[in-house]
């Protein structure tokens, strides 16, 4: 990746990130270590899961973070900070770890997906940019997940670019997409930085240019006769751009050996539009030319389609993914868990007359349980120090919202999903390609995750229990906080 010899994005904070640390310094309780926990209480469009994206960025960022001669004199320009403070900027580097469940892990709320331990001053700066960049690729990445599955094994591409907020939300959004199951992108420079294929047709204006719709065809098939897609909507579809995208293969592309490749529908009832543009392609000899659709699409309106027996083999979905437009906004939070004052470890919860922000507190561990299909059928928290859980006999766990039952994880296994990821401020995670994370997401979803937690409407919902020994550590912080 370029992006960091090309702009410093150490300054991507809020500015209390800043007060904070400055305060910290000025305590003389900046090297105090700490750990804070990334984590989120819903999943998006009230479904049974996320997927976690972003994590590469945030170690880019996390090694390259610095603050350069002109960041520190913004900050003197502030009038809030002492020369002191300045200085010790100046050489900073971050030198914390951090741990995270590998980049593309299904995912459920409440559970710490990102655990930084580092000195107090070092954890608090990094907040505001690890959070922008775990909820905006996550989102995305669910998003996309959601409709790719909508689609039935058929292909999705993102088209989002010129709808994105701008364009980083384009570029990462793309990169995010392709993680949750999309096959490529029409965003260039996302193709070109993250290695995912780009696909792109005709304009409308390419059309239109020219003085007939058949001229426009016949001029793009003879400039690209490997890859003829035609957008056949312009005018009249049943009328005008079937008739004419036949004719074009059969008098420009067949003599050179070619085949039409597809077409395209970009507005219209695309259900009723796409069976009779099938019926027409196939009484010419074309039941190999795909039909690709587009136009403000998401997870329903191709599930509709598609129950209405829409005939269509490819989407292109824009706005309604790059935006994830029904759910705008992925609610992940920082929290500290546990500060450790000269070796004695002190786990920190906060508490909420909203039950559903009450955090978990303390240095922990998540482990996915499986049952003997290897269905992973709960995650299960546990003290940081706790040895591991042994499941070749009855465990006994608690549910955390029926504390009272008993219950045991019988004839399961486990998987931890915290893996380290930066030690000391430096990488040691080994970078894994988007086509790696894209197949490591379809695994999880085919082999690992319940059918009943993919559905779009009432969702199974995933449990996340807890340790004997963890519950209890979790309880008696929420009784001490009541003296």
């Amino acid at each position: 990746m370029t992006q960091f010899n090309e702009r410093n994005l150490s300054m991507m904070m809020d500015l209390y990130e800043m007060t904070m640390a400055n305060g910290y310094f000025k305590d003389h309780q900046g090297n105090d270590r700490v750990s804070f926990d990334v984590f989120y209480r819903l999943n998006p469009d009230k479904g049974g899961f996320a997927i976690f994206a972003g994590l590469e960025q945030i170690i880019e960022y996390i090694e390259n973070l610095h603050f350069d001669a002109s960041d520190v004199e913004y900050f003197r320009s502030l009038h809030i900070f002492g020369e002191d403070f300045l200085e010790y900027l100046s050489n900073y580097k971050f030198h914390g770890d951090i741990d995270a469940f590998p980049e593309g892990t299904v995912m459920y709320p409440n559970e710490p997906v990102i655990t930084v331990t580092a000195p107090l001053i070092d954890a608090q700066l990094v907040e505001t940019a690890i959070l922008a960049q775990f909820n905006h690729q996550s989102l995305i990445a669910t998003k996309t997940q959601r409709i790719v599955r909508s689609a039935k094994g058929r292909a999705v591409s993102d088209f989002g670019a010129r709808r994105a907020h701008n364009m980083d939300a384009a570029i990462y959004g793309a990169r995010a997409a392709y993680i949750g199951g999309a096959v490529g992108t029409a965003t260039v420079i996302a193709g070109k930085q993250f290695n995912i294929p780009v696909s792109g047709t005709m304009a409308h204006s390419w059309v239109m240019y020219y003085n007939d719709e058949y001229t426009a065809f016949k001029k793009y098939c003879e400039i690209y006769p490997d890859n003829a897609l035609l957008l056949i909507d312009t005018y009249d579809v049943v009328h005008s751009g079937v008739p004419n995208a036949i004719r074009v293969a059969k008098e420009v592309l067949e003599p050179m050996g070619k085949r039409l490749k597809g077409v395209r529908l970009d507005s219209g009832d695309l259900a009723y539009l796409s069976k009779r543009v099938r019926k027409l392609l196939d009484e010419a000899g074309l039941e190999d030319c795909i039909i690709v659709a587009s136009n403000s699409l998401d997870e329903y309106t191709i599930d509709s389609l598609l129950d209405q027996g829409g005939r269509i083999d490819s989407f292109g979905v824009g706005e309604r993914l790059i935006t994830a437009k029904s759910d705008p906004v992925f609610g992940g939070v920082y929290k500290i868990s546990e500060v450790d004052r000269d070796g004695r470890k002190e786990p920190k919860i906060k508490i909420s007359e909203t039950v559903e922000k009450i955090t978990n507190p303390g240095r922990k561990k998540v482990y996915r349980i499986y049952d003997e299909e290897h269905k992973a059928i709960a995650d299960l928290i546990t003290k940081y120090d706790e040895p591991t859980p042994d499941l070749s006999k009855p465990y006994r766990y608690v549910d955390p919202v029926k504390p009272w039952k008993v219950r045991y994880f019988e004839n399961c296994t486990l998987k931890e999903l915290q893996m380290p990821v930066v030690r000391d401020g430096k990488r040691i995670m080994e970078t894994k390609s988007l086509q790696e994370l894209q197949k490591y997401v379809k695994d999880q979803l085919q082999n690992e995750i319940w059918e009943e937690e993919q559905r779009f409407e009432n969702p199974h919902i995933h449990y996340l229990d807890m340790s004997p020994e963890y519950y209890e550590l979790k309880m008696d912080l929420l009784k001490a906080s009541r003296r």
